[in-house]
């Protein structure tokens, strides 16, 4: 099973219990970017401990591996968990939406965007796909983020919101980051 096939099984399964998600991540910065090679595929999903378990249940334990336990937990801190399917070695990381301005706003932003074959999924807004990247890139210094911002800045695929990005730049800690990537682009 290829990552397509994985996300897009994700994402059926995902519709079918009624659980609200974003695709984030480098797919998501491939979506509105430049696309790159990535060794998972993360979601924003908005669950409870029931959804959790349906999720758990949804995928069986002869092609998954996904813990109850560690499910639970993350909707319970607001964290993630990992769906594994170990004949490919492809991941899909659930990460739970947390209680932020931010976070609320990200999955009511969504937009529904081919990134599968005959096949609309729900991406995260560029704009916070770039919010999320410049966290990750606060919290690690991977460069990979600021390409993947790069990519979504400079290809003008989609139209940038930049009231929206300053704004929750702020909120979100990362205003320095974001200045520092706009000044590298020329944009300050």
């Amino acid at each position: 099973m290829d990552q397509l096939d994985l996300l897009r099984l994700v994402v059926e399964t995902l519709d079918r219990l009624g659980v609200d998600y974003a695709v984030v991540g480098s797919f998501a910065s491939g979506a509105w970017g430049e696309p790159r090679l990535t060794q998972d595929i993360d979601l924003v999903v908005d669950l409870d401990v029931f959804d959790a378990e349906s999720i758990c249940n949804a995928f069986h334990a002869d092609d998954f591996y996904v813990s109850k336990t560690a499910a639970h937990e993350a909707v319970e801190c607001r964290g993630q968990f990992n769906l594994l399917h170990p004949a490919s070695g492809n991941k899909i990381d659930f990460m739970i939406a947390g209680d932020s301005d931010w976070s609320r706003t990200q999955l009511s932003r969504c937009i529904q965007a081919p990134l599968l074959p005959e096949k609309y999924v729900k991406v995260a807004a560029p704009e916070d796909v770039i919010l999320a990247k410049l966290i990750y890139y606060r919290e690690g210094g991977s460069e990979k983020h600021v390409r993947d911002i790069t990519g979504i800045l400079v290809t003008g695929a989609v139209e940038i919101d930049r009231q929206y990005l300053d704004r929750f730049a702020e909120q979100l800690g990362v205003e320095e980051e974001w200045r520092s990537i706009l000044q590298k682009l020329g944009e300050l």
